[in-house]
């Protein structure tokens, strides 16, 4: 059973949520929040699979109360339900620790099958879907005359690994990274299962990140 904490300050989007939940076998809502703080606090005695946060929520917004959860340490992973595919929200909340988002309007069998796929290590958000995100809104991050620091998690990477992470930061999905480096697609899975668990990603989206982080991969101009 997979239990899920909705936080959204609209009572009628809180009650759809739960009502395809609870018709929905293997889903279990644990609880509702109106905004961030109350998030944050029931993630934390509830300790739910998933959050489906809302982004603008009155006080403590999503972002800050993803970024809260995700710093916890804990074992719930948060997926963002925002408005539009190319709000800075939803790129603020992906870096704030997010395994994915959604759009609001989606269909009950995506965000159902989006919340799956969070609970078990996935990212929601499809790789190309999520190098337009980045392209869009990595220069208001990282500035382009800034110089990136090295990043101490990518020592521990074989070259070949290295190459896997630009490929995935550049939104290659696995069959492509495995055309263009020449490799089987069993082998590119165990590449990027052993690349994720260097840098220290959850999931798929926080190694792009991590990628643009390290300067191994640049925002379009």
């Amino acid at each position: 059973m997979t239990t899920v904490l909705v936080a959204d300050d609209q009572p009628l989007q809180r009650m759809g949520v739960r009502m395809l939940l609870q018709g929905t076998p293997g889903l279990e809502p644990v609880g509702e929040a109106e905004h961030g703080a109350e998030a944050v606090r029931m993630a934390a005695e509830l300790r739910p699979d998933v959050v489906l946060m809302d982004v603008r929520m009155p006080g403590m917004d999503g972002i800050e109360a993803t970024r809260r959860i995700v710093a916890s340490g804990g074992r719930t992973r948060v997926l963002i339900v925002t408005t539009f595919d190319l709000d800075e929200y939803a790129y603020e909340g992906l870096r704030a620790g997010a395994s994915g988002f959604l759009l609001k309007d989606a269909r009950p069998e995506e965000l159902v099958a989006g919340i799956h796929a969070v609970a078990t290590g996935d990212a929601v958000v499809a790789p190309r879907l999520t190098r337009r995100l980045l392209d869009a809104y990595a220069h208001q991050v990282l500035a382009p005359a800034d110089a990136p620091v090295p990043d101490p998690r990518l020592r521990a990477l074989s070259d070949r690994e290295r190459e896997v992470l630009v490929a995935i930061g550049q939104g290659w999905t696995n069959t492509e990274i495995a055309e263009r480096l020449v490799l089987s697609e069993s082998t590119v899975k165990k590449h990027v299962g052993r690349v994720l668990a260097k840098i220290g990603a959850r999931d798929r989206i926080q190694a792009v990140i991590t990628a643009y982080d390290a300067g191994l991969v640049r925002a379009k101009s």
